[in-house]
């Protein structure tokens, strides 16, 4: 067993404190084929912070429900944190939940060599989108809480 292996934790502890990010866990969440796509796709969203519908049209191998598991697990090891749009802000038929990697998930890609913002932001852009994605896509996003 690796060292730093620990069990999935929400991102709170036990006694309610924040708990600290386990760099082991989150890499091994990340890297799966499914997640790393999904990944892929957030760091090259023109804003770092997708829909599901943005990243269902990226994903059309992937099912909506599939899609949302996946960021669960990913914000389960703080990978990804969900941006909400305060409820009297919100647009009716736009979404108002985003995905966007913490801080802590940057760093540790960054040390890593692991999802280069320049690489798949180029990437993103050669996708020929409808013009639905393309409006949601200059949607602004809440700030990173």
């Amino acid at each position: 067993m690796h060292p730093d292996a620990t069990q999935p934790a929400a991102n709170t502890g036990p006694d309610g404190e924040p708990a600290e990010f386990n760099t082991w866990l989150a890499l091994q969440k990340a890297t799966d084929k499914q997640r790393a796509n999904l990944l892929a796709d957030v760091v090259g969203h023109p804003k770092g912070a997708p829909s599901v519908t943005e990243l269902d049209y990226m994903n059309p191998s992937l099912e909506t429900d599939a899609i949302r598991r996946h960021l669960s697990i990913l914000q389960d090891v703080d990978v990804l944190q969900e941006l909400v749009v305060p409820t009297g802000e919100r647009v009716r038929g736009y979404p108002y939940k985003f995905y966007a990697l913490t801080d802590a998930a940057r760093s540790l890609f960054d040390k890593n060599g692991l999802f280069p913002s320049d690489a798949w932001q180029r990437q993103y852009d050669r996708v020929e989108k409808t013009a639905e994605i393309r409006e949601l896509e200059e949607m602004p996003r809440p700030a990173n809480g």
